[in-house]
Formats: structure tokens, sequence, C-alpha cells
């Protein structure tokens, strides 16, 4: 597991301006923060990947250079995971894309807090490449669990990466148990969840902030 908040860094500023209710009132800024979280946490998943070395052509002669060797896809929840996919987007400017809707559904029980539900599901071909799943705020981990076993449908990937900007302990370890073969990228872990399954402190309902209430 990666922890961008274990040194300090531009993404401490970010983190606090996203959390800080005097600030949240600015969707446009909230919308970039997250953006610029995307870009820092997209660079530190970079540094993991495979090259290639390849030769480019420059005005003056040749350049030995680099270039990513499997393709890579980068999958959202939507709605709130949109302007942190696009801070990923802008450094995998290359990147395919799939999107997923899924949401809170109703309750089931003391074990199972309440079930996940999806609507609507869209991806390329994920055969052999570098899947990259984002969604801002890791609670539980069921959601992203099951998004990531409803995209197999669409091929195995050569290997999968999480991030998040916020993850609460429960959706660390729960992630870490079912989903070993995937590495996660967190900005930060909070303290706790709530009683309704919210992160403490968290930020708050990340599509609202960026988008409106529903």
């Amino acid at each position: 597991m990666f922890l961008l908040s274990q040194k300090p860094s531009i993404a401490d500023h970010y983190l606090a301006e996203l959390r800080d209710v005097n600030q949240q009132g600015d969707r446009m800024r909230f919308r970039r923060n997250m953006e610029r979280m995307g870009e820092l946490l997209a660079y530190e998943i970079s540094k993991s990947l495979t090259y290639k070395s390849e030769k480019v052509e420059t005005p003056l002669g040749q350049a030995s250079s680099r270039s990513v060797l499997q393709p890579v896809v980068l999958a959202t929840i939507l709605r709130a995971g949109l302007p942190f996919h696009q801070g990923f987007l802008n450094i995998f400017d290359k990147a395919d894309n799939a999107f997923v809707g899924a949401y809170r559904g109703h309750h089931i029980n003391a074990e199972e807090e309440f079930e996940v539900e999806m609507d609507y599901i869209t991806s390329p071909d994920l055969t052999g490449k570098i899947l990259i799943l984002v969604d801002p705020m890791l609670a539980t981990g069921r959601s992203m669990e099951k998004v990531y076993h409803a995209l197999l449908r669409f091929g195995i990937p050569y290997q999968t990466h999480i991030a998040s900007v916020i993850a609460s302990p429960e959706g660390v370890d729960f992630l870490q148990k079912r989903m070993p073969h995937c590495r996660l990228w967190l900005g930060a872990v909070d303290q706790k969840l709530n009683e309704q399954y919210y992160i403490v402190p968290g930020l708050g309902d990340a599509g609202d902030l960026a988008y409106g209430e529903k």
C-alpha cells in the first residue's frame, strides 16, 4: 500500500482544502483539488509500471526514451469519481476508459451493511492491460470489490491498481483481504467509519460537493 500523506507534500494542502467546510462551497476548487490528487497519485503509480526502451526523432538527431509497456485503462465509479478520474487522465493521456454506475442500495443486515447496486457499465477489452480503479472515497470497500468483479467480464487485466483520496481503515483491511493481488494507492487513511458507513473525519459526500446535491 502506498500512502501519499506519509511524507509532507503539496498533497497535504490539497487535502486540507478538500476537507475544509469553509472552502467546500467553491465547487470548481473542490473539483480541481480532486483532479490534482488524481495527478499526484497517477504519477506515483507510473513509477511502478514496466517500460520499454525506444528512440524518438528530434530536430537534431535521436533521443533515448521509454514508454509504458502495457496499455492502461482507467475505470471510475460515477459520479463522484469524475474529477479524480480526470487527474489520472491528465497523466495517462492515452489511456482507454471504463465507467461504472454504482451506488448504495437498500440495507441488508448487520453483517452485510447495504447492497451495492449497479445500473451501468462500459469498458474496453481489459485483457493483458493495466487496470487502474479510481474512486475518491474508499469507505467499506464493497463497492470497489463489486465493480472490479463486474469489470472482469471484459477480460483479465495484467495488473490492477486501486486509488482513492481518502480511505477508512475498515475499507483498507477489507480490500487487502478480499483483493490481495491489487495494490492500493491512497492520499490518506482516516480514523474510522461511522454508523452510516461514512469516513470520519472524511470530507462529506464527494459527489454532492463536486456537482450539487442529488
